[in-house]
């Protein structure tokens, strides 16, 4: 688990921090670790068992978590904090559709993402078979700098926001473009094509294809891919022809977006 550390945080006039350590609380919970003990939560969020057990009740009380004594885990309530945000975006649902046309034209996953700091975050999703060893929803958050729709999102921020994002690079296979300068180079090229092809780079297995969205004033809102796995389908197949049906998605998601807007 990678929760932040609520005591860390360099406290300024406006930082509420009763609020960021019960965020960091709702956050230490995961798919590897759904349900925690009192100790489980402390250890990840940093703070002492008092503090984790006065959240975590406050939580239990507000419908958000809840437990049998011993352990804690959350409710489906919770997905009322992020409903607002994709209501909003309305991309989802836009999306939907045209994802799930692609999927039966190319027979493999396909998938609509955002950029959240230095991570793409999964907004939309059809799924085939699982080809991966964690389960993808929508929520999901990846690396940027290790994927698909990762790269094709970073090659569109301009230079010093780029750095800004970019955190620790760490190879996740024995593929992973994981040093600086290599990865600007291969954005540089993402953003010449206007796609961005990954072999093997977050998973071993995995290749993906993805294409930027933009948006009526013609700025990169998201990025869509298509998945598949190594032993299914090369990067040859992914790049003629799957590339095609994921461009004409991208287009049609973005014809909705001009309606919408207009």
């Amino acid at each position: 688990m990678n929760a932040p550390d609520p005591e860390n945080h360099a406290v300024r006039p406006e930082h509420v921090q009763s609020l960021a350590r019960g965020l960091s609380v709702i956050k230490a919970f995961d798919g590897a670790h759904p349900a925690q003990t009192l100790s489980d939560v402390a250890r990840a969020t940093g703070l002492t068992r008092a503090a984790a057990r006065r959240f975590l009740l406050t939580l239990v009380e507000l419908g958000y978590v809840r437990t049998d004594g011993r352990l804690f885990a959350l409710t489906p309530r919770v997905l009322e904090l992020g409903y607002s945000y994709l209501s909003a975006l309305s991309l989802p649902e836009l999306a939907a559709p045209h994802l799930e046309e692609l999927v039966e034209t190319v027979h493999e996953s396909a998938s609509v993402s955002v950029l959240d700091g230095g991570d793409v975050v999964y907004v939309a999703r059809v799924a085939t078979a699982r080809i991966m060893a964690v389960s993808i929803t929508v929520g999901t958050r990846f690396p940027a700098y290790a994927t698909s729709m990762g790269r094709v999102l970073l090659a569109a921020l301009p230079p010093a926001e780029l750095d800004a994002r970019l955190g620790a690079l760490e190879p996740l296979t024995d593929r992973t473009v994981a040093d600086r300068d290599a990865l600007r180079d291969v954005l540089g090229d993402v953003r010449a094509a206007g796609y961005c092809l990954v072999d093997q780079e977050l998973e071993d297995g995995l290749r993906s294809v993805a294409v930027p969205i933009r948006d009526a004033a013609g700025t990169v809102v998201a990025a869509a891919n298509v998945s598949t796995h190594a032993l299914r389908n090369s990067t040859a197949w992914l790049r003629d022809e799957a590339l095609p049906h994921l461009r004409a998605c991208a287009a049609a998601v973005e014809a909705d977006l001009k309606g919408l807007r207009g």
